[in-house]
């Protein structure tokens, strides 16, 4: 008599119990994502599509939208505001990602080291960067001051006879707005560069001094070529962070003297929402989410093209 066979733990199953129990891990899957998403999807997404809808339309909120097609590119290519800012946030976004970039490797190049207090120090430098942004600009607009500023005292003291105005001058209020970003900014950035220092195997450097490399080889063939997906992930944040700067400026400048820090977010809220031109400032939003986007594509086909040589 021949026995029944029976089914092994390797068998497919397509009873009702093994079809109940994947439905039952593909929701708890979805009930995990799913509140992400419907945030994205509301708060992000929708309003960004609506954003780019009324960049072809003329709306003050208090009337029906009127199709304009591409009026609104027009009047912003005639709009001697835009040319400004758009030329100062290059100008900001030129100064503040190489100078973050380089302080935050150095500031953690130091503090990877074993040195008494280290943790103190790493603290102290990232806590700028969630000290509130309000107190971080009044306390540099302090330093900053042209007459009883101790930067310009400092200035002074080492014999400049005539020290910048900063903020209050037109030549040096964007300088000043990029020294106070960099300082706040660096500490987050180094902590990314510590991460990455610390997955750095040590033999490599052991095997470099035996070979008789000194520091500056050892740093420029270890530890660069080790960092780069570091350095590409903190270079491309920084560039969305730098093209999209509103808060510091509006804190420390408000745009001025004149419009010598107006950059294009400032633009963006103050046609949008102080002059109630929802279409045109949405015109411009889209202009500078295409200049980020086509920065950051053109960051990753660098970065393609040297991690395959």
């Amino acid at each position: 008599m021949t026995q029944p066979a029976t089914l092994t733990p390797d068998d497919p199953s397509p009873g009702p119990p093994r079809r109940r129990r994947a439905w039952r891990n593909t929701l708890i899957g979805w009930s995990f994502i799913l509140p992400n998403f419907v945030g994205f999807a509301l708060f992000t997404l929708i309003p960004m599509l609506a954003a780019f809808a009324l960049a072809f339309l003329e709306w003050d909120s208090y009337s029906a939208p009127e199709w304009v097609g591409l009026d609104n590119f027009q009047r912003m290519w005639e709009d001697q505001n835009f040319h400004v800012a758009l030329r100062n946030t290059l100008y900001y976004a030129g100064g503040h990602i190489p100078l973050t970039l380089i302080a935050a490797l150095m500031l953690a190049l130091v503090l990877n080291q074993r040195i008494r207090g280290v943790q103190f120090f790493r603290t102290a430098a990232f806590f700028p960067y969630i000290t509130s942004l309000v107190a971080v600009a009044v306390v540099w607009n302090m330093l900053f001051n042209p007459t009883a500023g101790p930067v310009n005292q400092v200035l002074e003291a080492l014999g400049v006879s005539e020290p910048p105005r900063w903020v209050a001058s037109t030549d040096w209020a964007m300088p000043a707005v990029i020294v106070t970003s960099v300082w706040r900014d660096m500490g987050y950035y180094m902590v990314l560069f510590l991460a990455g220092l610390q997955t750095i195997p040590k033999e490599y450097y052991e095997a470099a001094k035996v070979d008789g490399a000194n520091a500056w080889h050892r740093f420029w063939s270890i530890t660069l070529p080790c960092l780069r997906p570091t350095t590409f992930f903190v270079l491309v944040m920084l560039t969305i962070q730098s093209f999209k700067i509103l808060d510091l400026i509006v804190v420390m400048t408000d745009g001025g003297p004149g419009r010598a820090t107006l950059v294009l977010a400032q633009l963006i809220y103050r046609e949008g929402i102080t002059e109630g031109q929802f279409g045109y400032s949405s015109a411009i939003a889209l202009v500078l989410f295409v200049i980020v986007l086509t920065v950051t594509v053109v960051q990753f086909r660098i970065n393609e093209r040297r991690s395959a040589t």
